[in-house]
């Protein structure tokens, strides 16, 4: 950046800095993580400064693309301490979801709810995903994965919980 680059950039970061970290906050709920996206948007824009014409939209469309990754990971995380909490209780309660239990139920049922089991919990895909990979539509594998769960419940005595 040359000089005039450099004021002209401190100036807009002066201006819009607080604005988008703001605007990140409301929408992630938490200043960290606002102060994050709203940084990086702003060393992506840096690093591209001479070729964004419109550095505003630049920032914006940056940090909402950021938020929604941010949104993926949180949800990618709650899921994982799901099948975790899950696994504790059926631990507790004398399945093993690594041995016999789980993962033999889980194979004893019908390639027709295996599958989307196999993609919905194991390979942590959303209903849409699983709906398109197995050409159904999404009504059809949400009443597939409840049908599995019932036929799980049922395998495990009753002891599966309804969480999920």
């Amino acid at each position: 950046m040359s000089r005039s680059n450099d004021e002209e950039a401190s100036e807009l970061f002066a201006v819009l800095y607080p604005r988008l970290a703001g605007w990140c906050r409301r929408l992630v709920d938490d200043d960290g993580t606002a102060h994050e996206v709203a940084s990086e948007a702003f060393t992506r824009l840096w690093a591209r400064w001479t070729k964004v014409e419109e550095p505003r939209g630049f920032l914006y469309v940056t940090a909402a693309n950021l938020v929604r990754d941010h949104w993926r990971k949180v949800e990618r995380e709650r899921r994982a301490m799901r099948r975790a909490t899950t696994e504790a209780v059926l631990r507790q309660q004398g399945a093993s979801p690594d041995g016999g239990g789980v993962r033999e139920l889980v194979q004893s049922l019908p390639e027709r709810l295996r599958t989307p089991v196999l993609l919905y919990y194991y390979a942590d895909l959303p209903v849409r995903e699983v709906a398109m990979l197995m050409g159904r539509n999404e009504g059809t594998v949400k009443a597939d994965l409840h049908a599995a769960r019932e036929l799980l419940r049922a395998g495990l005595g009753g002891r599966l919980d309804r969480t999920r």
